[in-house]
């Protein structure tokens, strides 16, 4: 979602891409140049694997979060409101923002996810406080859209200020805490003014014409922002969502214009959406130090790192970045979803890691406040592979190539003096590696296993030869551990 070729800005904004979009939206890269920022970030490369999270209302009806209130004609948004009884849009909007009047998650228990979280190796959370739709899942004070307020019934449930509660939990846990926060906000009257009807994701009012309007928006935004930089302890990462909410040049709303005519994708409001990022990043870090900011799809010094969303680049990108991703089919929580089985999601970690980026994995909580039992049940499985290979994967960095083939990767040691061999194929004979240098202090030896494995060279390769019984030391991927 990251882009500075003009041709594509269009395309970022409005989160529509498409393979060719993904490729150009991940060629720039605007480092901040705060030393404690950059020390962060180091940090923060060297976690790997996070837990994000989408919860809300919407979970009481199974449909994707926020966006079936989007008045677009496109899927993801007409689709939910039409499988929910095919409810015009006011009536259905009325009825989604009713929502909060039934959310009741009685089970909810942060120290449960926590702990099974930890113990499948994740190393920090990203908690959804705001999606698009506005409601807040904290205990902020500028709107009664929100999980605290008397009307929702969990008020009165001592652990209502459910940011807090997640936060401080995994915090005991020694996790790093970062708060997802939408820019736009489709309740507040700020940023889809009654005045008018909203006609797509974008700002419903010329901001031109209505700059005091606009002012309240910004305004809004930041005391929300500061307030969760303030009231809820330590914060390690702003994870900024709504990439069209940005400051544009006259240019880029031109051509964003002409583009979306072009592409045909919808009437687009292109106008510029400047909330002062510039001042917004100031002002967190002026209570969080060093706070990571990742403002999504917005090139510039605000975006920390990039965050490819459901996929992984081919080849790695050359600066910090996360792929988020689903362990089932939806990020918000939606009854009997399929989820992704433990080899996939291992060995998507895997290759992740080995070209150089965090995998950042979501799990939806239901409306009871509970994980679906397949999602426990993968955490167990990805756990037990990572308590034992887990040195192949923490603190390492990219090797020369990411890997040879389909089926083996490869990382190493900050220091280069240790490289793994990850095979996601238990081979029946020798392997056969062409990148992968050895000398005559190699030794190598499969995780899992005290026997050494003998090698040797091969014109421009090496080849390992791996006995059979060591198939059994290890499930999903193998990995081999190359020392001097």
């Amino acid at each position: 979602m990251k882009s500075v070729c003009k041709c594509f800005l269009l395309l970022i904004a409005i989160g529509f891409f498409t393979s060719e979009s993904l490729l150009a939206q991940e060629k720039e890269y605007y480092p901040d140049p705060d030393p404690l920022v950059q020390q962060k970030l180091a940090e923060w490369q060297d976690l790997k694997f996070g837990l994000l999270m989408h919860w809300g209302p919407y979970s009481q009806r199974s449909v994707v979060e926020s966006w079936s209130i989007c008045p677009e004609d496109v899927g993801w948004a007409t689709g939910a409101r039409l499988q929910k009884g095919g409810e015009n849009y006011f009536d259905y909007l009325k009825n989604y923002e009713a929502l909060k009047n039934t959310f009741n998650p009685t089970k909810f228990n942060p120290e449960k996810w926590a702990e099974a979280a930890k113990d499948a190796g994740m190393k920090y959370v990203v908690f959804t406080t705001k999606h698009h739709d506005g409601f807040c899942m904290f205990d902020t004070k500028y709107t009664d859209y929100k999980i605290t307020d008397k009307d929702c019934p969990f008020s009165t449930n001592p652990r209502s200020n459910v940011t807090k509660e997640i936060f401080d939990a995994f915090r005991k846990d020694n996790f790093w805490i970062g708060a997802y926060f939408s820019k736009p906000d489709w309740h507040s009257d700020y940023y889809w003014w009654q005045r008018f009807p909203p006609l797509d994701r974008n700002v419903n009012y010329s901001i031109s014409k209505h700059p005091e309007q606009w002012k309240k928006f910004v305004d809004y935004t930041h005391n929300q922002i500061n307030e969760l930089m303030t009231g809820y302890g330590k914060i390690d990462i702003l994870w900024l969502d709504g990439g069209w909410v940005r400051k544009k040049t006259d240019a880029e709303i031109s051509e964003e214009y002409l583009q979306s005519r072009k592409e045909g994708i919808y009437e687009f409001n292109s106008q510029s959406q400047d909330i002062d990022m510039p001042l917004l990043a100031k002002e967190a870090r002026e209570k969080q130090s060093g706070l990571i900011v990742v403002d999504r799809a917005v090139p510039g010094p605000q975006q920390n790192y990039l965050t490819p969303e459901q996929h992984i680049p081919d080849t790695g990108l050359p600066y910090p970045w996360e792929t988020c991703m689903t362990m089932g089919n939806s990020w918000s929580y939606v009854k009997g979803d399929v989820y992704k089985p433990a080899d996939e999601l291992i060995k998507k970690l895997v290759d992740i890691v080995s070209k150089g980026g965090n995998y950042l994995l979501n799990i939806g909580p239901g409306p009871d406040g509970e994980w679906d039992p397949v999602a426990y049940s993968r955490l167990q499985e990805i756990g037990k592979w990572i308590k034992q290979n887990g040195e192949a994967i923490y603190g390492t960095r990219i090797y020369k190539v990411f890997g040879e083939g389909d089926n083996i990767r490869f990382t190493q040691t900050k220091d280069g003096k240790t490289k793994f061999i990850f095979l996601f194929d238990f081979p029946d004979k020798a392997i056969s590696l062409k990148e992968m240098e050895l000398n005559k202090k190699s030794k190598l030896q499969m995780i899992g296993s005290k026997k050494k494995l003998s090698w040797k060279q091969a014109g421009n390769g090496v080849n390992i030869t791996i006995p059979a019984n060591l198939k059994s030391v290890s499930e999903h991927v193998w990995v081999i551990k190359v020392s001097e």
